[in-house]
């Protein structure tokens, strides 16, 4: 006894739910067939208009075998309850409106309309039949046969939201729906466009077309667009509100487009909208396209022709440079121009290695002998970008985000590994960006992939500058360390194999 009246306390406060104590014409009729007649001797009850099943659940998701806890399920009744105060609120200044709407030269209402919702609230009040019939091809059909005079009676159940069947019905009376959709939210006027066309309200369907395609949209308000349009399948009625997401682009048309962009970013003024340019482009490739295979994206040749330009102007600046007489003026500027040429090949460089697509950029660059021969010649203020190009490709190969052949390896530490030693110092200092540990680290991997002769030069000439440059040199101890005890105490000898591994063919009759 004591047990049960706790679980009779329970249900009274509203921790247990107790079936025999709720009620929802809903749960035992369906939407298209009778629900209830009115006890009116002159009324006639119709079928509840179609409805699209609501994709958004009003209940929160549960994992299988998860059991709320009492205070989540306290605060989920609560965040329910406080919802459907407001939303009765509104039915009821609705009601309202159609009360006033029976005193505006329209005449009482002759047909009794009740919407009950999935929960089983329901409302009910009087509408005009020659209103429904003149805009609703739902209610044409099913009023038309109907005798003058006579009260009807119309029941929708199940629906989704009451107050937008009740609002729906409101914009019939409206002369100007425009002015009665300023100010709704987005996903109201998707309701009300999903009720429009349920009951095949032209007027409301076009009103709500019309305000969709002139309103701003959020992306998530986007995606609710799509979807929605997708399911009531309007067909061209709703095709000049997907223009602003519909694309013909075909791949090349798509390819030249990101050539501009690129170009543009490159070649761009003003140094900082330039910086900014660049990270949000970064940003958009990056995105992840995992759920998207008809994504287009810019072609590898296009950001090669572009590491080519750069290349080709950055040889040509430093020529330049080296040939020019300190006193000019413009010296200044072509200084400048270098190093804005280095960090435009650092960010094709960062693009290839996101797209995974670095590996022919690391032999060419490898392959700049004659840059490389010309950057002792420039001040270091403006080369050690060029070096942090180095650096960018030694971290990306440490991490085995480039797979190259070691002879390739070899050839871009040969060409630029001096240039990066001499640069190091200032890099540490002036480049906040730059997390000296993380080239370090690169660089050491990156010596480690060679074979171990090549590893000893590499690291016995690091020794000794190591020595006398101390922290202008990167610490690539560790990589010593490495080297150290593959050279003298793990030594790897290659043994034949002198196992007398014998096999034996036998043969069985038949």
């Amino acid at each position: 006894m004591a047990a049960s009246r706790e679980v009779s306390n329970m249900i009274k406060q509203g921790f247990i739910s107790d079936q025999t104590l709720s009620f929802s014409p809903s749960r035992t009729t369906s939407t298209t067939t009778i629900s209830r007649v009115l006890n009116s001797p002159n009324s006639k009850t119709l079928m509840s208009p179609p409805h699209f099943n609501s994709n958004e659940s009003t209940q929160p998701p549960t994992r299988p075998g998860h059991h709320p806890t009492l205070f989540q399920m306290m605060s989920e009744e609560q965040a329910l309850e406080q919802n459907r105060q407001r939303s009765q609120s509104k039915i009821s200044k609705l009601v309202k409106e159609f009360d006033n709407l029976n005193n505006c030269g329209l005449g009482l209402g002759d047909v009794r309309l009740t919407v009950i919702g999935k929960d089983g609230y329901r409302v009910s009040f009087d509408v005009h039949k020659r209103v429904l019939m003149e805009k609703s091809g739902f209610f044409r059909e099913k009023l038309r046969d109907g005798e003058k005079g006579v009260m009807h009676s119309v029941e929708i159940s199940e629906c989704d939201d009451v107050e937008v069947y009740m609002e729906t019905l409101v914009l019939m009376y409206c002369d100007d729906l425009k002015k009665r959709l300023l100010g709704e939210e987005v996903t109201k006027v998707l309701q009300l466009l999903k009720v429009s066309a349920a009951i095949m309200f032209d007027v409301g369907i076009m009103s709500c077309l019309e305000y969709l395609e002139a309103v701003p949209w959020s992306e998530d308000e986007e995606e609710k667009v799509i979807s929605y349009l997708g399911q009531l399948q309007l067909n061209d009625s709703a095709t000049e509100v997907l223009q602003r997401v519909s694309s013909e682009l075909s791949t090349t048309n798509a390819d030249d487009i990101f050539l501009r962009l690129l170009n543009g970013v490159l070649q761009a003024k003003d140094d900082k909208a330039r910086r900014e340019m660049k990270t949000v482009i970064s940003r958009l490739f990056r995105e992840d396209s995992s759920d998207n295979d008809s994504r287009l994206d810019v072609s590898k040749s296009t950001l090669y022709s572009l590491c080519h330009g750069c290349l080709s102007s950055l040889v040509f600046c430093l020529s330049e440079a080296t040939c020019m007489d300190d006193a000019k003026r413009d010296r200044g500027g072509l200084m400048n121009e270098i190093a804005r040429e280095a960090e435009n090949l650092q960010w094709i460089a960062d693009i290839l290695i996101d797209k995974k697509a670095a590996d022919e950029f690391v032999k060419l660059w490898a392959d700049q002998k004659e840059l490389a021969s010309l950057h002792p010649k420039v001040p270091t203020i403006y080369r050690h970008e060029i070096s942090k190009i180095t650096a960018q490709l030694c971290i990306a190969i440490g991490r085995g985000q480039i797979l190259v052949p070691k002879e390739t390896r070899f050839s871009l530490l040969s060409t630029w590994l001096e240039a990066l030693y001499e640069d190091f110092g200032w890099i540490r200092r002036a480049c906040k960006s730059v997390d000296k540990k993380l080239v370090e680290d690169g660089l050491g991997r990156t010596i480690l992939t060679l074979p171990l002769l090549q590893q000893q030069a590499i690291l016995l000439n690091w020794f000794d500058r190591f020595l006398n440059k101390g922290d202008d040199c990167p610490n690539i101890q560790r990589a010593f360390e490495v080297w150290w005890r593959r050279a003298f105490i793990r030594q790897y000898v290659g043994e034949q194999n002198n196992s007398q591994l014998q096999i034996t063919v036998c043969d069985y009759p038949n």
